[in-house]
């Protein structure tokens, strides 16, 4: 029987939180618990208790702390990479070597702890839908890191998806970017979804990469 606490199976997205503070787990669960379709399956305060809850009752999500006692989050992602349950790294720490290192092992959302609960449960939705987020603030530092030359789109991107993807590529939220233009959050996730078929890229951090090396980041 893992030791981390468990609740009643849901039937919405399964989450599981793992991090060695009670507090910010007790926070997490209430960002999440908002949500309507997002149900707090487990906690574990310690990697091994995290494996186990993992184990024990296949969450569709994991949100991992970095720094937890007996086994820490790039452990765990490792341990947890290529499974069904997808792992949501969420941090204090923005040090590269923590980002590359969890994003190497498999994760499928990188946050800091004070992104906010938007962006919070977008992650867990994204990493549920076989997407990727990061933080803005990761997304664009991890970007200026990158100079490999970015092929032109084969399909041209109308003038209205081009000043999307400039601001998919300064890093800002679907909402963020529908306040910004006037539009709807709803509108932007279909300009979004269309701009990634043009480009031939997986998710929004592709089409980030697109635009930095296309010079249309928004300012």
């Amino acid at each position: 029987m893992p030791r981390g606490r468990r609740y009643a199976r849901a039937v919405g997205i399964r989450v599981l939180i793992a991090d060695d503070q009670r507090m910010v787990r007790d926070g997490l669960r209430r960002i999440l618990g908002a949500a309507p379709d997002i149900e707090v399956v487990g906690e574990a305060a310690d990697g091994v208790e995290a494996l186990e809850c993992v184990r024990a009752l296949a969450p569709d999500v994991a949100l991992v702390d970095i720094r937890m006692p007996r086994m820490d989050g790039l452990t765990l992602t490792r341990e947890l990479a290529g499974g069904p349950t997808r792992v949501v790294v969420v941090t204090t720490f923005d040090l590269d070597e923590y980002v590359y290192a969890a994003l190497r092992g498999g994760a499928a959302g990188f946050l800091l702890k004070r992104s906010g609960p938007a962006l919070l449960t977008e992650a867990v939705r994204a990493a549920m839908s076989g997407e990727s987020l990061i933080s803005p603030a990761i997304t664009v530092k991890l970007l200026r890191h990158l100079s490999s030359p970015q092929p032109q789109s084969p399909e041209p991107l109308t003038e209205r998806e081009l000043e999307i993807a400039g601001h998919v590529g300064a890093g800002r939220t679907n909402a963020e970017i529908g306040a910004e233009l006037f539009i709807s959050a709803g509108t932007v996730k279909t300009h979004v979804a269309a701009v990634q078929r043009k480009l031939g890229v997986r998710n929004r951090v592709g089409i980030a990469v697109w635009a930095w090396n296309n010079g249309v980041v928004a300012a």
